[in-house]
């Protein structure tokens, strides 16, 4: 059942969605009218200091660029591709440890720039040793909605790359889509060819399901480069790749 906190969630999601504004967007009011009407009220006349009316004009007369306001946020562009929707953040993982009890699944403190790792579970028993996993750098999708997976409650996922070794099986390769080593904790990946990313709220993903649309076009290349419909995975450090995977479905 819900907790309350995610019904809130899930009302805030609905309101952002139905007057148009960006995820998290703060509503922009304008009480300039009322501090005209307030000034207003409170003026009381003065006949016999003629000193003063000129402060009080000059005051008035004050440059408006002094009292600029930062402008309101844009509203979510409908049109906006879905991967932009999502927030992919540089992390590191700081500690590992295996879940007491599931067999496929790892506990990860990953730090992404935050004030406080976050823990995430990822089912790469398989793929991948303890020590292997201790410092590597991955790619964390950090707007995803918190979910428990066998009791461990995971605040995100690490981005993978993974492809089939035998046709006839379920045997496959996975290996993570990892940023360059001097790329920041904590940056946010940009797509080359497209605008900035503008993420949604964990709730908007959740509920519109949007890492779910971005799957179908998230493969790797023949260079093993992390791409979304031909726009690759990039830092400021350079592009974000896997090592041996190659036409990889990316997850």
């Amino acid at each position: 059942m819900p907790t309350a906190v995610e019904l809130l969630d899930d009302l805030i999601a609905d309101l952002e969605g139905k007057l148009n504004l960006a995820p998290g967007a703060n509503p922009q009011i304008n009480t300039k009218g009322k501090e005209n009407n307030k000034h207003q009220n409170n003026k009381k006349p003065n006949n016999n200091n003629n000193n003063n009316k000129k402060d009080k004009k000059q005051k008035n007369q004050t440059p408006k660029q002094n009292n600029n306001k930062a402008p309101a946020t844009a509203p979510a562009d409908p049109n906006l591709p879905d991967i932009l929707k999502l927030e992919f953040k540089v992390g590191k993982i700081t500690k590992v440890w295996v879940h007491p009890t599931a067999d496929k699944l790892y506990c990860e403190e990953i730090d992404v720039g935050e004030e406080v790792p976050r823990q995430i579970a990822s089912g790469l028993r398989k793929h991948y040793t303890e020590e292997e996993m201790l410092g590597r750098r991955v790619l964390v999708v950090a707007n995803l909605k918190a979910k428990k997976l066998v009791g461990f409650k995971s605040h995100g996922m690490v981005l993978c790359a993974a492809a089939r070794t035998d046709p006839e099986s379920d045997a496959e390769t996975v290996e993570f889509v990892e940023p360059p080593e001097s790329a920041p904790l904590g940056e946010v990946v940009t797509f080359d060819g497209l605008p900035p990313p503008s993420p949604f709220t964990p709730s908007q993903v959740d509920k519109r399901k949007v890492f779910q649309a971005c799957t179908g076009g998230m493969k790797t290349n023949e260079d093993c480069v992390g791409m979304w419909n031909g726009h690759a995975f990039r830092t400021t450090a350079g592009v974000c790749k896997g090592r041996i995977v190659k036409g990889g479905d990316m997850r």
